[in-house]
């Protein structure tokens, strides 16, 4: 089988390098500048336990050059996606798998989806340049937990999780999910094969909604965001909204905002990956976090005041910095 990780950044490198160890199947990577480099020079690299996991790979920034693949991992930050969507037709056959493994609500989200209409998401693929590249059919969606960084390009440091959950877009699991699956868990992940995969999206999107802008914006970690009552209270606040919208797109969350935020405090002194972002001078990705709930309440005619303030904030926060388009 042969896969190729699309962006081999913290996540797609950490996927990439456990797939290698396993030797199963042979992992290419479509990449860019040092972290080409990297991986010509010295392969997959992952620290993990004490560990270090280096295996061989190929390499390239032209996707041709890599040709058809059975899967196609997307780990790409999401201001990157349309124009990744675009070169990545040669890597593209019939029955190629399309994993996305990305933060927040992905372009395919609303496709097919009762309420939302039949418009992309403008917000994470304005046009519907990406659904035309990439179709709907192809894709398996999945939802990462993890957390991993690169102390430089190409070297994955993993500090938490491992869990990936997979899942068809519409529903019930199909023979090419189950051998994705197999093949993810012999690599070392633990792996859940969803029916719901949207819920599970919606689900990790409603716990980071907020701690990931506000941190951001503030530079803390996310013990100090819920150690602060109105800041704990406004999070509380956007992310009722959010459940809101949730009920009527069919991902109703049962658990109350004290019980989420009991689970994330558990994290400790975690830094948010959009924080991470910040501190290494790269656009954040607030349209597939916070941009899209705000569109999908827009859509189905629910106020949404306090996500429209944290959209704001953060939208303004990242132009001032350089990290958001004007």
């Amino acid at each position: 089988m042969k896969i190729c990780i699309v962006g081999a950044g913290a996540i797609g490198g950490f996927i990439g390098a456990r797939l290698a160890a396993a030797g199963q199947c042979e992992v290419s990577a479509l990449a860019r500048g040092a972290t080409l480099q990297a991986l010509n020079l010295h392969g997959w690299r992952l620290q993990q336990g004490g560990a270090l996991l280096q295996s061989p790979t190929r390499a390239s920034d032209r996707a041709d050059r890599l040709g058809v693949q059975d899967v196609v991992v997307i780990a790409v930050k999401g201001p990157a996606l349309a124009g990744v969507a675009q070169s990545i037709a040669p890597l593209l056959g019939p029955q190629t798998i399309v994993l996305p493994a990305m933060n927040g609500v992905p372009w395919w989200f609303s496709q097919g989806f009762c309420g939302l209409g039949s418009a992309p998401l403008e917000s994470v693929d304005p046009g519907g340049k990406i659904a035309a590249h990439i179709p709907l059919a192809q894709v398996v969606g999945c939802v990462v937990h993890a957390s991993t960084y690169t102390s430089e390009p190409g070297f994955v440091q993993h500090k938490m999780g491992q869990g990936l959950i997979i899942g068809e877009p519409h529903g019930a699991a199909q023979e090419r999910t189950r051998r994705l699956g197999d093949l993810l868990s012999d690599a070392g992940f633990e792996v859940g094969i969803s029916a719901n995969i949207r819920y599970d999206i919606w689900y990790k999107l409603w716990g980071n909604m907020t701690m990931n802008p506000i941190s951001a914006m503030t530079g803390a970690t996310i013990d100090r965001i819920l150690d602060d009552p109105l800041l704990r209270d406004f999070c509380s606040a956007a992310m009722r909204e959010a459940a809101e919208i949730g009920k009527r797109i069919g991902c109703e969350v049962l658990q109350s905002t004290e019980d989420r935020h009991a689970v994330t405090r558990k994290l400790g002194a975690f830094k948010s990956s959009m924080l991470q972002d910040v501190e290494a001078g790269r656009p954040i990705e607030l349209d597939s976090i916070v941009g899209a709930v705000q569109e999908m309440g827009a859509r189905l005619g629910l106020p949404t005041p306090n996500i429209d303030a944290l959209l704001g904030l953060t939208r303004l926060f990242g132009r001032m910095h350089g990290l958001y388009p004007q």
